[in-house]
Formats: structure tokens, sequence, C-alpha cells
């Protein structure tokens, strides 16, 4: 089989699951043969995968032709086989770009988001007619996209977990973050993700001030999308008068050292289609609690290599509490987690896979 030509595309202004996996993919694929990357300059994606060779293209909500003609030459001139992109915010812009080159490549979504309503306009049956295939990220959301684009329409859909690498403790690094962040021997609950509403930070702030009598500390790792909310938030925090037992990282590219101090990994968002973070946790032998729907019910099974919760504060201060008194539980909990994530979500294993299903298209 020969390998094609393959162009990773996402456009999307943020940092998270879906912008991280792009880069995995990109790294991985131009290791196996041709692989380009259009990516928007000067967005949080940009400054993270720090390419030079990136082709820089910038989303036009109201008028996607603009974009597209560009992405058309950029496909026609690098003779590209396969658009492989993963915001969906950027399936017009990809569609018309297909349908303006000369090439006309196929087109694959790694769809990250539940669908939830039917797609039986002109304008969406327009789209998904011209996409080949469409990369499901759980079971969960392959089932919903069969029961909302119409068959005589629908692309071919696979469903694989997203993959992820084990990494070496940097103890060096780990050092340095507990003399920056001033910890010694304190039981450190973590949060990683974007500072935002429906990630659930204030959940987790909640059910640490139920057990604020412990040595605990909470270290908050991400970036505010919301300045009102991360305001709030501190200004509770402050209320509480917990403000010495709270730590604000901020964006940081080294969320992997950071983790590492986490004696718990904690995923509070309401809708996690997937939980990237969830299975990274899992992978660095990091007990997770995470909350007990969509994405995290495909990768934690309850009391045998994590812990789910209600999304309640009460009953998510309850799991920690478990966690705290029982540190053998913590272990076994980690080490089951740890050895599921290299059996079903280990980076090589599933890229592999994604990248089989991208080249048979």
């Amino acid at each position: 089989m020969k390998n094609k030509n393959i162009l990773e595309l996402c456009l999307s202004p943020d940092l998270g699951g879906l912008e991280l996996f792009m880069g995995n993919c990109y790294s991985f694929f131009k290791e196996k043969g041709r692989c380009h990357i259009a990516i928007e300059k000067n967005t949080k994606l940009d400054k993270y995968i720090n390419n030079d060779n990136a082709f820089y293209l910038r989303r036009n909500k109201f008028f996607p032709i603009i974009p597209a003609k560009r992405l058309a030459n950029y496909i026609d001139k690098y003779n590209v086989d396969i658009i492989h992109f993963h915001w969906t915010k950027d399936m017009v812009t990809v569609v018309l770009a297909k349908m303006l080159s000369k090439k006309k490549p196929q087109i694959i979504q790694t769809r990250n988001m539940t669908m939830t309503r039917f797609k039986k306009d002109f304008y969406h049956r327009w789209l998904y007619k011209n996409i080949t295939t469409m990369h499901a990220v759980t079971n969960q959301v392959k089932d919903q996209l069969n029961k909302f684009i119409p068959s005589d329409i629908c692309p071919n859909i696979e469903a694989l977990y997203m993959g992820v690498k084990e990494e070496k403790k940097d103890l060096k690094k780990m050092a340095e973050l507990k003399k920056q962040y001033q910890l010694k021997d304190e039981f450190i609950i973590g949060i990683v993700g974007r500072i935002q509403e429906d990630k659930g930070q204030y959940l987790v702030l909640e059910a640490f001030y139920l057990l604020k009598h412990y040595n605990i500390k909470l270290m908050i790792v991400g970036h505010a999308m919301d300045n009102g909310y991360l305001k709030n938030l501190k200004s509770k925090i402050k209320l509480l008068g917990i403000e010495d037992k709270i730590i604000f990282t901020g964006f940081t590219k080294e969320v992997h050292a950071h983790m590492n101090l986490f004696d718990v990994n904690i995923l509070a968002t309401a809708k996690e289609t997937f939980g990237l973070v969830v299975v990274e946790a899992m992978m660095s032998k990091i007990c997770t609690i995470a909350t007990n729907r969509a994405g995290p019910l495909e990768i934690i099974e309850d009391g045998k290599d994590g812990l789910l919760f209600d999304r309640s504060s009460k009953e998510l201060a309850q799991k920690i509490k478990m966690l705290l008194n029982n540190s053998n539980l913590k272990k076994e909990l980690a080490l089951n987690g740890y050895l599921k994530v290299k059996d079903k979500f280990e980076y090589n294993k599933q890229l592999n896979k994604l990248y089989k299903v991208i080249n048979e298209s």
C-alpha cells in the first residue's frame, strides 16, 4: 500500500485535547510518509507546535471561500491526497477547498465532539456527502454519528480511541517545580485543562474546601478562557480563606511534569467526549477521578482502575477522601489504570490504526 500525502489541518485558537491530538497525528504521520500541517498563525497551537514549515491559514467565519481558495491552491501545489481535519468549524472551509481544487482530495474528520441533532438539511447534506471517513474518538460518538447523519450521505465511520505516550518522569524538573510552588509533603489534588466553567474547576474547589483540614493542596493547570470565571474562582478562594492552599499555574508546555506532582488527577467536565487528560494521567500512574458520563465511562472501570463520581462536590470529596485515607487503594487503582492504558490507549498502537484507516480511505 502506497502511503498517501496527508495534510493535517486545525484552525482552532485553543490548546486542548483536540488540538494536542492533531499535533500528535502530524508528528506521527510525518515519520511514516509525506505529511503537511495547516494551522492559524500566532495561536496557542502554533506556539505549541513551533513548526517553520507550517502552512498558515486564517479561518473566515463569514467568507469561508477566501481561506478555501488559498487552501485549494496549497492542495494542488503539494499534491495533497487527503485532508485530515479536527475542528468541526473548519468543515465548510475544507469542503469548499476540495471543490475548488483540481486534485479533489479525500476528506477525513476526527470527530472529538458529540452530535446532538439531525443533519438532514441541504447545507449539512452537502457537507457530509463530501467527507469520506469520520474518525469517532469513542463508541458513543460513533453511535451518535450513525443516528444523526442520514444513511444515504453518511461517511464511513471508524471508532478509534486516542493514544498517549508513556513519558519518563523528569525528576529534576519535578524538584524545580516543587521548589517553585513551595511544596513539601502535601497530598496534591490536580486538575488540568482550560479554565472555563464547563471544565468544573469550581466543583473541585468546593470538594477541596470540604477537605481543607487535611494536609492538601490544589493545583489548577491551564490557561483562562474566561477571565470573568477565573476572577470569580479567585474571589471564592479568598472568601473561603484557602488562598495558601491553591496553585494556579497558568499556561504551561510542561503539563506532564506538573501532572507528575499530583497524587490524584480530577476530570470534572460536564460532557467530556473522550478525556485525553484521563488517559495521560493513567499512563503516568496517577490515580484519576472522573465524571460518570460520556468519554470517561469508556476509559475507567469504577473502583478497579480509577474512580467515577456523579459531578457533585460532595461525592467528589468522598472519593478524594477515600484515597487520602488509603494509600494502598490509590496505588492499586493507579497501577491498574496504567496497565489498561498500555493495552488500550498506547500512542503507537492507536495512531498506527488511524494511519491505516486514513491510507485505506
